[in-house]
């Protein structure tokens, strides 16, 4: 697990050494054990290590045999072993056994289809100098990130947004059009960024620059074939079969392992296989406030595992004190409460092991949200013309808030591609318009939500209604909110992440599954459940999906209020944000009269990232993380073996 780092002189001079040095002192954190720079023609690479595989031998930049390719690469390919067998029988000579050298020989053999041959979580960037081109690409799920932006002079191209802002010229803007569908959606969606002129390079996605140019084309693409054919046993058994292989490649390394543990399914599958294959170390966080903490249920799943057990308790002020550093590291706003607690779980985990394996993802491939569930709750409405569903939302919008079942109306008299945006839908846009100052709203960048749902709807037309949300939900809410907070929460402590849920293989078998044994037997992931019980304690098999829940909902009423008040008092957002409404929630929220906390909490997380990047208030020191001194982590590395 790395950070990586490129330039291209679009002058055609030569970089110089202090640029791409402080693109990639930034980020430090993501790779304490080494750096390594190739300045060539007008382009210049830029990488820090954090050694997992070849520990010895794996430095980067890597390059060929006669040196005009070189490379420089974050992630881990968890079937390089076949490939560089390959490449070694048709005569390719390796000065190593990293990973990321197997990408550079391999597109020496089939050039910028490269990408498609791999197995894993990657970004990296290719120096070609016979073609004077650089390519590069981001692996198909989007687990790694993966920016880049384009100056009058230069372009580049890093792991983290923070790398990018030290390019010189570059100026920090705010993105509105990325800032009104955050609010939709607590993130910004794919391909931009809260930055304006900053985008990510999406998930599937390699990119050439060449003659002054950056061009992105997809490699890759999620589909969906259900077939009906098969019996049930043939999922359960399958599912389990695939998980089992994924979870052996994703303990490839030659560190320590361990695994996050939460209460449900997801993460205890992940140990219970795991600890097939080895003994388990686990890891759980918990906040102090009685029902948001599930630490009782991860300690006795970890004692019916047998695992050696960590476990931590987050506190409010605790929480509050660290927020600030921890937006810096996450580059944009992400609104997860739970992003917080991840990173506290990292950072205990990371005083233990260097590599961990997690959950996530198994809700998606699977159809594991309960919101999965509402197409069969509404299937009454299927049946009906058009005219009539509108003429019931028509009629139930007018009901009084409090008649039964007024919601259930509204909600069955839409579309699938109407009332579902993911598994956030923050503000209503009749809330924007109370939230965003009206000269704002009304100016030509204020943009639909629609606009990103109904392009993605439109690819998933064939599918039906539970596999459309599953189809938008990889595409927004995966690689926009839970990979997202994942990467950043665990490389700010120089830890690997692995999610052997998110796997290609794991996604081809999981793909096959029918809806009706996805969402079946009053329950959802009705196969994957099926699959993991031998895995799994009694108790959990039927578990609700909670995940580090956060109470934020408490702290806003009590130990936040006069801190939020303070910023959204200091904030230098009066040209985006009615502040005046923003009180008014806050303080109808604190009073009981509504739960306005996730939408405090938006808004909250907006003010302290533009405080941190926009006005610059604070100044973090990359070089020392919280509590952790990433300068000697490299001494701590344990080895296996």
């Amino acid at each position: 697990m790395c950070g990586i780092v490129s330039l291209y002189n679009k002058r055609q001079a030569p970089v110089v050494q202090e640029a791409i040095s402080a693109m990639t002192g930034v980020i430090l954190h993501r790779g304490p054990d080494d750096d390594g720079f190739h300045l060539e023609d007008n382009v210049a690479l830029g990488f820090r290590r954090l050694s997992i595989i070849d520990v010895e031998g794996g430095h980067q930049p890597l390059f060929n045999e006669t040196r005009d390719i070189w490379i420089i690469g974050n992630g881990e390919v968890y079937n390089y072993k076949e490939l560089q067998q390959w490449l070694k029988d048709i005569g390719h000579v390796f000065h190593t056994d990293s990973d990321i050298e197997t990408i550079l020989h391999l597109y020496e053999e089939v050039g910028t289809d490269a990408p498609k041959h791999l197995r894993g979580m990657f970004g990296f960037t290719i120096y070609d100098s016979r073609k004077k081109r650089v390519f590069g690409a981001r692996d198909h799920f989007g687990i790694k990130p993966l920016y880049y932006v384009e100056t009058a002079d230069s372009i580049g191209v890093a792991s983290e947004i923070k790398s990018l802002l030290e390019m010189p010229g570059l100026t920090r803007e705010v993105n509105h059009t990325a800032f009104y569908h955050y609010l939709t959606f607590q993130y910004v969606p794919d391909p931009e960024t809260m930055y304006r002129g900053i985008y990510r390079i999406p998930p599937a996605h390699s990119f050439i620059i060449e003659n002054d140019q950056i061009k992105l084309s997809r490699y890759w693409d999620v589909e969906f074939n259900p077939d009906e054919s098969k019996p049930f046993s043939y999922y359960v058994e399958g599912t389990r079969s695939v998980l089992l292989e994924s979870v052996d490649k994703h303990r490839i390394s030659e560190v320590s392992r361990g695994a996050f543990l939460s209460s449900g399914v997801d993460s205890t599958s992940i140990v219970g296989m795991l600890r097939t294959f080895e003994p388990v170390k686990t890891f759980s966080v918990g906040s102090d406030i009685p029902g948001y903490s599930e630490l009782d249920f991860a300690r006795r799943t970890a004692q019916f595992l047998g695992s050696e057990h960590h476990e931590l308790v987050v506190g409010a002020k605790q929480y509050m004190n660290e927020l600030p550093r921890l937006i810096w590291h996450q580059d944009e706003p992400v609104a997860d409460p739970s992003a917080i607690l991840l990173y506290f779980v990292a950072q205990m985990a990371s005083e233990h092991v260097t590599v961990v394996l997690s959950g996530e993802g198994a809700d998606e491939f699977f159809g594991g949200y309960n919101i999965y569930r509402e197409p069969n709750s509404l299937k009454m409405f299927s049946g009906m013309p058009g005219w009539m569903r509108q003429s019931i939302g028509y009629m139930a919008e007018r009901l009084p808030d409090q008649v039964k079942g007024k919601n259930f109306l509204i909600r069955g008299s839409k579309t699938v591609e109407e009332r579902f945006f993911g598994n956030a839908l923050i503000f209503s846009e009749e809330m924007k318009k109370r939230v965003v100052m009206e000269d704002i709203a009304r100016s030509s960048s204020y943009v639909s939500p629609f606009t990103i749902t109904e392009e993605i709807y439109k690819r998933a037309s064939q599918y039906d209604d539970v596999t459309k949300m599953q189809y938008l939900d990889i595409h927004t809410w995966l690689r926009g909110n839970i990979l997202m907070k994942a990467d950043k929460m665990t490389m700010a402590n120089s830890l690997e992440l692995r999610v052997p849920f998110i796997d290609l293989k794991v996604f081809e078998f999981a793909a096959t599954i029918p809806t009706k044994y996805k969402i079946a037997n009053g329950t959802t992931k009705h196969v994957l459940r099926e699959a993991m019980k031998d895995f799994l304690p009694p108790e959990i098999k039927m578990r609700k999906k909670l995940g580090f829940p956060v109470p934020t909902r408490h702290w806003l009423k009590n130990e936040f209020y006069k801190w939020a008040k303070e910023i959204i008092f200091e904030s230098k957002v009066d040209d985006l944000i009615n502040k005046a409404y923003v009180l008014y929630m806050l303080d109808e929220h604190r009073e009981g009269n509504a739960d306005y906390s996730r939408k405090i909490w938006t808004i909250l997380v907006f003010m302290l990232w533009h405080q941190i990047f926009i006005e610059q208030k604070y100044n973090f020191d990359p070089y020392v993380s919280p509590n952790v001194d990433i300068r000697r982590k490299k001494s701590s590395l344990q080895h296996i073996g």
